[in-house]
């Protein structure tokens, strides 16, 4: 089964995307019990009829039990000018949404889209005591396509011929594009593009949310996609490479914060942190990123 606590657009997006691609049942958990019915009514018309799986709908988290997955996309609040907003009463609602679920399902793997994304994956995983292999922010896969769309815009090509487009760091105004990991067709992109335009695309992945609120209310359908992509690669016990947030051990020079890096999962979870060569500009900005989660959770009020 898959869980998803939060069925908000985020979560109710993902569950129709795994519905739909009958990956498994799925149980929406939410506060107001009657928006999770409604949309679990919603998307039941939208199982394929060669599926054996359904969906349902609670207000009691005791029913994840046994979750082969437990997606989080809760929250207290909209945030309106940054994802940090609401941070201690967010890592409150994660550290609770932790203890249910090291009670109810711990073999789970557990994907993380609230935000501030690195922040309340970090606390969700000293909270469970999970295996840090197990618990995985998504959200800079998510920046990786926003990069990768800007690359596209800019040089005018599909974005099917962009590779290595990885966002590291912070889901958050520090975020770091690595420009020189990028190829296009072959040829690095650095060599197609002035350093004003890697000023301008690294504005524009930072901003996209923003600029994207201009014309509606929040996004839902990028990230949806890229939380459903990472549950299906585990449930076809296939491999994937990917930017997500885990907690680190001395990887990139960093240890006890989560952020964003190069991972494989697999049906397991985290199989292979992956170590990919960066330039000194882009290791300093990392290093900015860092250090900025790191005073994110510090400051998370204890009371």
């Amino acid at each position: 089964m898959i869980s998803i606590i939060g069925t908000g657009r985020v979560g109710s997006t993902i569950g129709f995307l795994c519905v739909s691609h009958a990956l498994d049942d799925v149980l929406f958990v939410n506060a107001d019990k009657e928006i999770a019915i409604g949309e679990s009514l919603d998307i039941a018309s939208a199982i394929p009829s060669s599926s054996k799986f359904s969906i349902s709908a609670t207000d009691d988290i005791s029913q994840i039990k046994d979750s082969k997955i437990v997606v989080i996309a809760a929250s207290v609040g909209v945030y309106t000018t940054d994802r940090a907003e609401h941070i201690d009463e967010q890592v409150k609602m994660i550290k609770s949404i932790a203890g249910d679920v090291k009670k109810y399902c711990p073999s789970a793997i557990v994907l993380v889209v609230s935000n501030p994304l690195d922040v309340l994956t970090y606390y969700f995983q000293k909270q469970s005591q999970f295996s840090r292999f197990k618990v995985i922010g998504i959200a800079s896969s998510l920046d990786s396509s926003r990069f990768r769309y800007h690359v596209s815009d800019k040089l005018s090509v599909p974005q099917s011929s962009i590779n290595d487009a990885f966002v590291l760091g912070e889901h958050g105004d520090s975020m770091v594009p690595i420009f020189s990991k990028v190829t296009i067709n072959g040829d690095s992109l650095l060599s197609k593009i002035s350093e004003n335009d890697v000023d301008e695309i690294t504005s524009s992945v930072r901003d996209y949310w923003k600029a994207l609120r201009n014309h509606k209310s929040r996004s839902m359908f990028g990230i949806a996609k890229n939380v459903f992509d990472v549950i299906n690669c585990i449930y076809a016990s296939q491999e994937m490479t990917v930017s997500a947030a885990i907690l680190l051990e001395n990887e990139y020079g960093e240890s006890d914060i989560t952020m964003g890096i190069p991972v494989k999962i697999n049906n397991n979870g985290v199989s292979e942190i992956v170590t990919i060569p960066i330039n000194e500009k882009e290791s300093e900005l990392l290093k900015i990123s860092a250090s900025k989660i790191r005073h994110q959770i510090l400051s998370v009020s204890t009371e």
